[in-house]
């Protein structure tokens, strides 16, 4: 079995948890780093022992050392570096959200089937170990066919959270780079992607998207609220979104409440955590049956979904198989966020499938 040879493009606060899953793996290892800020990149190849570092994202796509580039970059790259790492042969982990467009997305899966590489969209909540746990129950019926899906996100504010520079959220409030608003667009992302995997692509998506001011000209895209319709018969959706950043949290990563409920016809599934500790409540639990029910977790950590996200695309390299959120996949989750922000803009339904 030949050991994958990775390469990290983007050295910024979330590579920290991309590299985790590469510590324990004898079949893949990080060969080489790419960053513009080449000290970021030296100071990271340190830390974890990487002899290779690239300024050049072209040059790195020369060196034949490595099969797989993991992208973490801002939003407006992904479709172009996708592209391009398809063209040198190598397979594509591209963060979320996926790009900027529906047709940015054609062009990323066209090269990456032309070139017969693998391109899948890193998400890690849906690789997160309650949301897998809730999966399960879900295909096994334990609270039979879901009618409602309900999902959470506030921000707030934690002592013991990650300190992200300013250069690290500039970009992400240019609409051109970021593709949309922060919490709609980009975190939001993480939540559209687990409705999709949970219950399927939207028929029909009206959101309500209002703007709240952070600094003098920059705004957050909060409060909103979002309704869908499943195209599973009688299934639907509720997404709300607020910005609170006087609320204390506890959390070492970002400060964001995200909570998710799925309510079937025979019970109710609760996912209470993702990044922060919010409410003293178990990570899932079940009620059914006039009792609620805690599910065990092994792993209740963010990072451990990112350790699940990136061992998941291994196992698809090495033993073959399609990763979540393969191209096609990305590109559905995309058209549901998009929807989204084109309904709130244009003030009527959206269908995810009209979206280009």
């Amino acid at each position: 079995m030949k050991k994958i040879g990775v390469a990290l493009v983007g050295c910024g606060r979330i590579s920290d948890l991309h590299v985790l899953a590469y510590r324990d793996r004898s079949d893949a290892q990080i060969v080489a780093l790419c960053d513009a800020k080449e000290a970021r990149a030296k100071q990271k190849a340190r830390e974890w022992g990487i002899s290779k570092i690239y300024k050049d994202y072209a040059e790195l796509l020369k060196d034949p050392e490595i099969d797989l580039v993991e992208l973490l970059v801002p939003h407006h790259l992904h479709c172009p570096m996708t592209v391009q790492a398809a063209k040198a042969g190598k397979h594509i982990s591209v963060q979320k959200p996926m790009c900027l467009s529906a047709s940015e997305a054609d062009d990323m899966i066209s090269a990456a089937k032309k070139a017969g590489v693998v391109l899948r969209v890193y998400e890690n909540f849906v690789h997160y170990e309650p949301a897998v746990k809730a999966k399960e129950m879900l295909d096994a019926g334990e609270i039979g066919k879901p009618v409602m899906l309900r999902m959470h996100i506030n921000t707030g504010y934690s002592p013991q959270g990650w300190k992200i520079p300013l250069d690290a959220w500039r970009w992400r409030f240019d609409e051109k780079q970021s593709g949309g608003g922060e919490l709609v667009f980009d975190h939001g992302y993480h939540l559209f992607s687990l409705a999709y995997h949970l219950m399927g692509q939207a028929e029909r998506v009206m959101a309500w998207i209002d703007k709240t001011p952070v600094a003098p000209g920059v705004f957050v895209d909060a409060p909103a609220t979002i309704m869908f319709q499943f195209k599973k018969k009688r299934s639907y959706g509720v997404f709300d979104i607020s910005h609170t950043p006087k609320i204390l949290m506890n959390s070492k990563y970002y400060s964001d409440d995200d909570r998710v409920e799925i309510v079937g016809e025979k019970g109710i599934i609760f996912i209470n955590r993702y990044t922060t500790k919010t409410i003293d409540l178990p990570e899932l639990f079940l009620f059914k049956d006039a009792k609620t029910i805690p599910i065990p977790i092994e792993k209740p950590e963010w990072e451990d979904s990112f350790i699940a996200a990136t061992q998941h695309l291994i196992d698809v390299l090495q033993h073959g198989g399609t990763p979540l959120l393969d191209g096609k996949a990305g590109k559905e989750v995309l058209q549901f966020t998009l929807a989204a922000q084109q309904s709130a803009r244009e003030g009527r339904e959206v269908r995810p499938d009209d979206v280009v």
